[in-house]
């Protein structure tokens, strides 16, 4: 019999070997490509353990995939085999607030998990720019976070339990409800940021935590971003903890007033605080900042929020500006490499210079924006996808980024994932014997190396498994 016959005894004809299927599967937001041999959209545990328990019967690659939002080829079958399309499993099915924990399967989107939380005063606090797509099991695949890291963490400080079906089709659990625990390996920490190397999520007990009452918004802009840095600094050493820094460059902010030209942000290099908490103190510490800040070298101006409805526009307009870069220049693409590097906070300005430094040296425009208050910079570099030159400017100038980074102290994705697209740089960042570990874990768990290959640089001594066309 038939693979895809076999599979079909699964999951019915939600197995497919369509080409037309195969290749609307062959990507995700990245430049990397690979179209899987079949595409199964399993509803269940049971479903996806016999997928998978097939898969390593017939030496078959697996490759879970969720909104395909990854900016790495994470999840992408760059070696062909099954894509297992996990968005089908989404329901949210306990919501467990006396305990602080939801139970979800990994399909949920992450911002309607918060939608059926907000009425219960309740939210789950990673905060990614795709939170209306992104699901929460690539958000864990890839310990995925956002803006508001700063305080609150990433996902893995929220993720209390997992299910996971290993390589052999087997299930197990690898936590519990309880708030901590010390009882042997971090078997939940080891899958999360795996990238669906060791197992496929299928079900996970989350951390929530209490609404805060209020959120204040200070707006400050600086002469440079190294006055803008320490401006950061000195919050950071009077003791306030903003839920999120944000710092954007001159040509972000010319992207979003190109978006929206009644948005009211400065000239200059901009900080966006948010502080919050109850009333008085989410006021006390706006002010505060607005003190420092305009005592700050280099400050240009500084202002709060208007109320809630300005705030919001604001943080709408920053998470719509990674797409946005064709209205500043109509004849150029956004490309996403480069995009994630993370260094020690206080090498961010030393970071923007490199970059304005390789983007001289490549042509190749480049926006500075990101969360300084974690190191977490996102670098939006454009082309004309028309110009042959232009792309291999731009793979120059990732490669200088991502090198420039790790050189910093820093690393080559901060929250996106290593995937495909990073995986050349592992050794330089962790070093031989970390990604001998590494590969250890990798084949003790998959010895067959079925388990998404081709990504994290971990299975270059499999061999390339069988089947595919990517």
């Amino acid at each position: 019999m038939d693979i895809i016959e076999k599979l079909r005894d699964i999951v019915g004809d939600r197995a497919s070997a369509s080409p037309a299927e195969r290749l609307c599967y062959s990507s995700d937001a990245s430049m990397v490509s690979g179209t899987p041999d079949y595409v199964v959209r399993p509803l269940s545990t049971a479903e996806v353990s016999m997928v998978v328990e097939l898969a390593a019967a017939e030496g078959v690659p697996v490759t879970a995939r969720g909104a395909g939002t990854g900016l790495a080829g994470g999840a992408v079958a760059v070696r062909g085999g099954i894509v297992l399309d996990m968005s089908g499993m989404n329901r949210i099915v306990e919501m467990d607030l006396a305990n602080l924990a939801v139970v979800v399967e990994p399909g949920v989107v992450q911002a309607r998990l918060n939608e059926a939380l907000k009425p219960s005063g309740f939210f789950f606090p990673p905060d990614p720019g795709s939170a209306n797509f992104c699901t929460l099991g690539g958000l864990i695949a890839n310990n995925g976070s956002g803006m508001r890291s700063v305080k609150y963490g990433t996902t893995r400080n929220y993720v209390l339990d997992l299910e996971v079906v290993l390589a052999d089709g087997s299930v197990v659990r690898t936590g519990s409800r309880t708030l901590k625990a010390a009882a042997g390996y971090d078997l939940t920490r080891l899958f999360i940021g795996s990238e669906g190397t060791l197992g496929v999520i299928t079900g996970a007990v989350l951390r929530v935590a209490p609404l805060p009452k209020a959120r204040r918004l200070v707006i400050a802009s600086f002469n440079s971003a190294e006055e803008a840095g320490q401006a950061v600094a000195a919050t950071f050493a009077a003791g306030i903890v903003p839920s999120a820094c944000e710092i954007l460059d001159r040509m972000t902010v010319a992207v979003l007033r190109r978006c929206d030209p009644s948005l009211r942000l400065p000239d200059g290099d901009v900080l966006l605080f948010e502080v919050d908490g109850s009333e008085g103190a989410a006021a006390e510490a706006a002010a505060e900042i607005a003190a420092l800040c305009s005592a700050a070298p280099g400050a240009a101006s500084v202002a709060t929020a208007s109320g809630a409805g300005e705030m919001e526009e604001i943080w709408a307009a920053r998470r719509l500006v990674g797409a946005a870069v064709s209205r500043l220049d109509p004849t150029k693409s956004r490309i996403y490499v480069g995009e994630d590097v993370g260094v020690p906070i206080k090498e961010i300005p030393a970071m923007r210079r490199e970059v304005s430094e390789i983007s001289d040296r490549f042509g190749i425009p480049a926006m500075k924006y990101g969360h300084i208050g974690d190191g977490n910079l996102h670098v939006a570099l454009f082309i004309d996808v028309l110009d042959d030159g232009e792309w291999a400017r731009l793979a120059g100038a990732a490669d200088a980024i991502h090198r420039a980074a790790i050189r910093l102290g820093g690393t080559v994705s901060s929250e996106h994932g290593i995937g495909a697209a990073r995986s050349e740089y592992m050794n330089e960042q962790l070093g031989e014997g970390a990604i001998s570990v590494m590969r250890a874990i990798k084949r003790a768990l998959d010895p067959k190396g079925i388990m998404n290959p081709g990504k994290l640089g971990l299975d270059d001594d499999y061999g390339p498994p069988s089947g595919g066309e990517g």
